[in-house]
């Protein structure tokens, strides 16, 4: 569960935005951590090549001088709170210094033929890693572009010349191949958890949000009701009477039905709107830009639509209906949590008050 939505009182608690992170945020800062790893594994190898390594003695002032202010960035990236929320744009800022560092630090090691030059792979790994296919092809760019600088090339005639080029694509060559495939790896990777996100999100057997995508969902458009002062509604939906459906035609038949409720819900909504299988035969419904008496009647369409269409058996048909609470932002709550007690509170007072008929054949 996300860490802005709790469980209390068998009812799914949200905070205002502000005190959860959004999943987007999470990664983010997972993300954030990594780049850093890779930050200080890239500080410790030119650290362990000073000290243990071989540059002349007139260039070490200015590898160590490159070290202190490259670990003075670090320490402000991620641990001087420079930035209160993490975004790609500070990763891409961060690759580019990484280059600098990198570049500065060949360039007193002998340039092209320095033993850290391939510590360039670093910057490729972390930009394939995060920041996808485009932005890693700029950076390779930029990396090529290193190269150009460190070639120490006596004209520019040179730098056009085929065999120059030849040698350049050669040098880069293994890191373009690492760049594909680590961004192939990290596309697929991606791919792989959105669909099991995706998939964490719906209720398999209605095709609706769950109790957690309804959940990462409502939390931004509530936000933004708030934020404007605009009015959304809440509908509590209960399906009447299915455990006598299950009891009297079987569970399957009790699936059946409340895939039905779902459709004949969707279709009475908005695209804007959002709906999901609250529990085991409640739904719930949020409509953005919606007052109360806009709610009333959609409640009104829903029950209509649901009692007007029965569920085919074969031989007979089955119809049902549903009980639906109503609370609208900001007369009846000014938290989704209170929207939430009040809307469940009237659909409960609605179902003992209308005494719904069990669900049943169609003469």
């Amino acid at each position: 569960m996300p860490p802005n939505v709790r469980k209390e009182g068998g009812y799914l608690r949200i905070r205002p935005s502000g005190e959860g992170l959004t999943l987007e945020q999470e990664e983010l800062r997972g993300v954030s951590r990594t780049v850093a790893e890779i930050e200080w594994l890239l500080l410790i190898l030119v650290l362990l090549y000073l000290t243990f390594g071989g540059p002349a003695d007139e260039d070490r002032p200015a590898i160590s001088a490159a070290l202190f202010f490259y670990a003075a960035v670090i320490l402000g990236f991620h641990y001087a709170n420079f930035y209160k929320t993490e975004s790609r744009w500070k990763i891409a800022i961060e690759t580019w210094l990484m280059v600098l560092f990198i570049t500065w630090v060949v360039w007193y090691t002998d340039k092209l033929a320095s033993p850290l030059l391939n510590v360039y792979l670093l910057v490729i790994i972390t930009s394939a890693l995060t920041l996808g296919k485009l932005v890693t092809l700029w950076e390779m760019v930029l990396v090529g572009a290193c190269f150009v600088l460190l070639g120490n090339n006596s004209s520019a005639g040179e730098l056009f010349s085929l065999s120059y080029v030849g040698r350049l694509a050669a040098q880069l060559a293994p890191m373009i191949l690492v760049a594909y495939v680590t961004t192939m790896f990290s596309a697929d990777i991606r791919y792989g958890l959105n669909k099991a996100m995706r998939l964490s999100e719906v209720d398999e057997l209605t095709g609706v949000y769950n109790r957690r995508g309804f959940a990462m969902t409502v939390d931004r458009l509530f936000a933004q009701a708030i934020r404007y002062n605009r009015s959304v509604s809440i509908l509590m939906i209960d399906l009447d009477r299915l455990k006598p459906l299950n009891d009297s035609y079987g569970h399957e038949t009790g699936d059946r039905m409340l895939k039905l409720v779902a459709k004949c819900i969707q279709d009475e909504l908005r695209q804007t709107d959002v709906v999901a299988r609250y529990g085991g035969d409640e739904f719930v419904a949020l409509l953005p830009e919606t007052p109360r008496i806009g709610a009333l009647d959609v409640a009104s369409r829903i029950r209509l639509a649901v009692a007007g269409t029965p569920l085919n058996l074969g031989d007979r048909s089955v119809i049902t209906s549903v009980s639906i609470g109503v609370a609208t932002y900001p007369e009846d709550g000014r938290s989704l949590d209170s929207l939430l007690v009040h809307a469940d509170r009237a659909m409960y007072v609605e179902k003992h008050e209308t005494h719904s008929e069990p669900a049943g054949p169609v003469a």
